[in-house]
């Protein structure tokens, strides 16, 4: 998320260096957002995921980012696309699922 960020900052707020306050805040609520998802580390693709973790306005800025910087990061970074065009194939684990695995592993 940060290098899309970072790529619809220089596109909309001329942000050379660093994103905008704007965009900067965007980035804080969505490494918040991803501290407190079930998934982790392992959290699939938006479009995959079961679960919408983002409020309205934010969800409306993050596929605005999304759609203004997705087709420049595959020239910007290639290998970050691959991975998450890979990541769009994987199969998605049901959120009550984990839950019950989590709590089993932790029994034992």
């Amino acid at each position: 998320m940060e290098c899309m960020v970072a790529l619809y900052c220089r596109q909309r707020h001329d942000a050379e260096s660093a994103p905008c306050d704007d965009c900067g805040s965007f980035l804080a609520y969505a490494r918040k957002r991803l501290e407190k998802c079930p998934y982790g580390e392992e959290k699939p693709t938006c479009a995959r995921c079961p679960i919408h973790c983002y409020k309205a306005a934010p969800r409306a800025l993050a596929r605005d980012i999304m759609r203004t910087a997705g087709p420049r990061m595959l020239w910007r970074h290639p290998w970050r696309t691959l991975g998450h065009m890979l990541d769009k194939l994987r199969k998605v684990p049901d959120p009550m699922e984990l839950r019950r695995q989590r709590r089993s592993s932790a029994r034992r």
